[in-house]
């Protein structure tokens, strides 16, 4: 069995592990204690199918974590895109898994269970939902473009909210149609499957480096914030179809 077959079947598997609560939490020890119990429950299940796999490989599932990467193969988890969603009864939440090798992302797979929709991507091959290949969309005009930021970790800071607050402005005066929403890696599937053609956003986890790979490998541009390509040190980034990524950055450009 090839590598990418062992990860889908690892993560369809992890997927059944996840729980709403018997009850929707209202305090925040409730909440916390939700979270990481389907935190926990996929970690576990996954962490030893993966190394498993790839003897020498290590792990980690810090979804919050940013900046380089040291050097080797590493299995990067993102254990709940949207654990919040799944707790809340929510269908709009995930499993993301990248294999980043020597700071690089060769391999992705994100699964949203609710939909039964596995994405895949390896590096140089494509990407695919539920084998067959998929592209993003050719579109030219950001005015037809449906275009989304997210959320990406909870912050409460005035500085950040007004950026992205401004971007969202800018942006909703440009294109089509903007969603604001998590998780991340939910749109940045969305744009490789050509269904939104655009997503930004003003930091750069790791749990985003699955489905940024999952972009450019169906065909889209992944760049920061300066036009720069993408790479797992950048501070933000921009996702998006060719024909729409130019007027995109010029929009966000316009707000930094």
């Amino acid at each position: 069995m090839n590598l990418l077959s062992v990860v889908t079947e690892a993560v369809r598997e992890a997927a059944t592990l996840v729980r709403r609560p018997a009850s929707t939490p209202v305090t925040r020890a409730e909440l916390l204690a939700a979270l990481a119990a389907n935190d926990d429950a996929v970690s576990a299940s996954l962490r030893p199918a993966l190394t498993g796999a790839l003897p020498g490989s290590r792990w980690t599932s810090d979804e919050h974590g940013s900046g380089p990467m040291p050097a080797g193969e590493w299995w990067v988890v993102d254990p709940v895109g949207g654990n919040l969603n799944a707790v809340q009864g929510m269908p709009d939440w995930n499993i993301g898994v990248s294999l980043v090798r020597d700071g690089s992302p060769v391999l992705a797979v994100l699964y949203a269970p609710v939909a039964d929709e596995m994405f895949t991507a390896v590096g140089g091959e494509g990407a695919a939902l539920g084998g067959a290949p998929i592209r993003v969309s050719s579109k030219t005009e950001l005015g037809l473009a449906l275009t989304g930021t997210g959320q990406a970790q909870p912050r409460h800071d005035q500085e950040h909210a007004g950026r992205v607050g401004a971007a969202v402005t800018a942006m909703m005066q440009k294109a089509l149609y903007v969603r604001a929403s998590v998780p991340v890696g939910q749109q940045l599937a969305q744009v490789a499957a050509g269904r939104m053609d655009l997503h930004w956003q003003f930091e750069n986890l790791r749990s985003h480096i699955a489905p940024v790979l999952l972009v450019r490998e169906a065909g889209g541009i992944v760049t920061d914030l300066d036009g720069k390509p993408w790479d797992v040190t950048s501070d933000g980034y921009l996702a998006a179809a060719p024909g729409v990524h130019g007027a995109g950055l010029d929009v966000l450009r316009a707000v930094r």
